[in-house]
């Protein structure tokens, strides 16, 4: 009876970025050019891997879903901050507040495991070359993708359950730009203990099984460059591995950093400044590294339009 005369929250105000009222136009206008070019560049690069025939390999398969993801991801902060910089709305339901941790948990833990997957196919098409096209047939790209998938949703569902069964009966500040666990916690009026565990089991046994097979794989890239004899070959091949390697280890750093600890340890200031790099500004690294500086996208581009024009 007495849970019953507990007032329960029914929305969540959302503190931002800052709080400093003159920073909101110089935030808004910053955010919605990595939004528009996030969004556009990704649709670029997947409309350009679908029309292109050069670009049908597993290699680009995986990267067709990482700039689904990325378009997907920025979507689940930035339209919100926008409104929030524009109308000063910075008030999300509980249920929209849930919904989002949902997505973001999804989307999250299925990037980890498409990286993961993608520096395994670039493994084997440098260590093992021979055996490529019979161990990286279409059906084992669609299997590992979607398995990305499925573990982000599994991962999800059990984060968004365990949230369900907390209350949160005020106060209802959270002081970040979106809705992420460690606040929750702090905020909710039940007994978190179970929930905190499950969450730093879950995040990471993800965190460190994906990120030792994206370790492993480049590890194991660059013992088998050092054995080339071509100096330009070695170049190439390390001047590669060098981008992904940077994009994939402030992606994991940033992730790692971010939610050490348990949420008693949560620095939300801290949280802010690790969080920018890995839901507002790694989309655009990724579409730098894995799109705008490819070479063969930017081949396959050119070969596109120099098709249209002589058609006319």
């Amino acid at each position: 009876m007495a849970d019953r005369n507990v007032s329960m929250v029914t929305e969540f105000i959302l503190l931002g970025l800052t709080d400093n009222p003159e920073l909101n136009i110089f935030l808004f206008s910053l955010l919605l050019l990595i939004y528009v070019s996030t969004v556009l560049g990704n649709f670029w690069v997947i409309t350009l891997i679908v029309a292109s025939d050069q670009l049908h390999s597993p290699k680009y398969f995986f990267l067709r879903h990482l700039a689904f993801l990325d378009v997907c991801y920025s979507s689940v902060f930035i339209p919100k901050m926008l409104v929030s910089y524009v109308a000063g709305q910075k008030a999300i339901s509980y249920h929209g507040c849930l919904l989002q941790y949902a997505l973001v948990s999804m989307l999250l833990t299925t990037e980890c495991f498409l990286l993961a997957a993608m520096a395994y196919d670039r493994y084997v098409a440098i260590c093992c070359p021979l055996h490529y096209r019979a161990l990286m047939t279409p059906m084992c790209c669609i299997y590992l993708v979607t398995a990305s998938y499925l573990l982000g949703c599994a991962n999800s569902l059990t984060h968004l359950s365990s949230l369900l069964s907390l209350s949160f009966c005020g106060p209802n500040v959270v002081n970040h730009y979106f809705c992420d666990i460690p606040l929750l916690f702090q905020l909710s009026c039940s007994d978190t203990h179970y929930s905190e565990i499950l969450f730093i089991v879950l995040s990471g046994a993800t965190s460190v099984t994906t990120f030792l097979t994206v370790i492993g794989s480049y590890l194991g890239i660059l013992l088998n460059v050092l054995k080339m004899h071509s100096a330009r070959g070695r170049y190439k091949a390390l001047s590669t591995c060098a981008s992904h390697l940077t994009v994939v280890t402030l992606f994991y750093g940033t992730v790692i950093f971010t939610y050490l600890g348990t949420s008693s340890s949560y620095s939300q200031n801290r949280a802010k400044i690790f969080s920018v790099f890995y839901t507002l500004l790694l989309p655009v690294l990724n579409l730098l590294i894995y799109g705008i500086r490819n070479r063969e996208a930017k081949e396959a581009m050119k070969r596109m339009i120099q098709r249209k024009i002589f058609a006319q």
